[in-house]
């Protein structure tokens, strides 16, 4: 499904990435402090219309070019976040400093202290941009602080702090804003941490906690119109644990998991899932999850079908992968260790797109048994009574892939390889 286009080596162990919203730039942020931002090759899709070319590899030209580098904290650098229009970047770095600067030049424009309730500075594990108006910043201690950016900078302190876990925060997870949104941003947020979730509002602070799942939830991501049965638009939550399985928590329902898709499993307690994020719908592969695996793997699920594809990517021989995400050209980007790899899913790895549709009943009839054994969990996979709308979707997957290889390929064929009608 995807194949590795070019990697990247680093200077140091990478802790965390960033990818800007509307253009091919990843800022990385490293062991050492330093932070370094980098211009990602053109797409397929540009090269195509710049000069007939449908890869970044068909010229051998595609390459990374560092905008800037610069040492931004003492000690590590833990968090980075984009503004919502790519006009800034947070960082955060364990000399317990917020600093905002420009993503293109890397200049900085106001900067912050951590606080805390200690004579220790608090240390930061997570940056997230919720809103133009709010930045939330987790801690060491487990607090999460709501930063106000209405003045163009993060404010001198927060807003409101809360401690909506015993432990650190590993993840936050902004909620789809409801229909009566006037602004269409969200205000609520999930967060994972230890082995608890919780739901926590802007305006009301935390309002849920989650029983005790007696595993540690790190990674998570919101997976829109894949709810219950009766209510398929409701969506779900995929979060990756320590033991190498992705649960699934029906959104409102908060309480406890619903169900569980072994990832990473084994006798030894399994490879933790450290990363999650959803397969763009642009590319219409589905309902699919990229999960960062800490044997250095990378897992496809397809939560639709509850079932993990056979295809294993390999980020890393021996270090984990501690991010995943996707460009604004739909590109797959991990980090882990000292380097980070570019993933394109290509034309000739999707399949045939008329086996597709043939196999569509068969693995219709396999999803409604709901037997599977990395599918078993609190609740069955309840798809028996849907397998007309099943298979209608299946179909229109089918569809949106070939129009997306078609759109790859272009008159050149795969790679800029011309073909002749007849000729394999």
């Amino acid at each position: 499904m995807f194949e590795n286009l070019c990697s990247l080596p680093l200077q140091g162990d990478v802790f965390t990435t960033a990818l800007h919203p509307t253009e091919p730039v990843l800022t990385v942020g490293l062991s050492s402090g330093h932070v370094e931002t980098f211009r990602l090759p053109t797409s397929s899709s540009e090269d195509e219309e710049a000069d007939g070319d449908t890869s970044i590899l068909s010229d051998g030209k595609g390459t990374i070019e560092s905008l800037w580098k610069t040492r931004r904290h003492k000690g590590s650098c833990r968090a980075l976040a984009y503004a919502h229009d790519g006009t800034a970047v947070y960082s955060a770095g364990t000399d317990s400093l917020v600093k905002q600067f420009d993503p293109m030049t890397g200049r900085v424009a106001s900067k912050m202290a951590i606080p805390s309730t200690t004579s220790v500075p608090d240390a930061p594990t997570l940056l997230h941009v919720l809103n133009p108006q709010n930045l939330l910043l987790a801690t060491d201690s487990g607090a999460l602080h709501i930063i106000d950016l209405r003045d163009g900078a993060p404010s001198a302190k927060p807003q409101q702090t809360h401690f909506p876990h015993s432990d650190y925060v590993s993840s936050i997870t902004p909620l789809p804003p409801t229909e009566h949104s006037t602004s269409g941003f969200s205000k609520q947020w999930i967060s994972t941490g230890g082995t608890t979730l919780a739901v926590t509002d802007v305006r009301r602070g935390v309002i849920v906690r989650s029983e005790d799942q007696e595993d540690e939830l790190l990674a998570s991501c919101f997976i829109p119109g894949l709810g219950p049965k009766n209510n398929r638009n409701n969506g779900v939550l995929a979060i990756g644990s320590g033991s190498g399985v992705l649960t699934l928590w029906d959104k409102g329902a908060w309480d406890d998991q619903q169900e569980r898709i072994i990832v990473a499993g084994g006798k030894g307690g399994g490879e933790s899932i450290d990363a999650v994020a959803l397969v763009p719908e642009a590319m219409g592969l589905g309902k699919k999850v990229i999960c960062g695996v800490g044997d250095g793997t990378l897992r496809i699920v397809d939560a639709a079908r509850r079932e993990v594809d056979t295809t294993v990517l390999r980020h890393d021989e021996a270090e984990g992968v501690i991010s995943v995400g996707f460009d604004c050209h739909n590109r797959l980007i991990s980090a882990g260790g000292s380097i980070v790899k570019v993933w394109e899913e290509l034309s000739e790895l999707q399949g045939n797109d008329d086996e597709d549709e043939d196999d569509t009943d068969d693995d219709s009839d396999e999803s409604d048994d709901g037997d599977d054994d990395e599918g078993k969990g609190k609740r069955a996979a309840d798809s028996d009574s849907d397998s007309d709308s099943d298979d209608e979707e299946s179909k229109h997957q089918a569809k949106r892939r070939k129009d997306v290889k078609n759109s790859k390929l272009g008159a050149m064929g795969a790679h800029g390889i011309l073909g002749f009608d007849g000729l394999d």
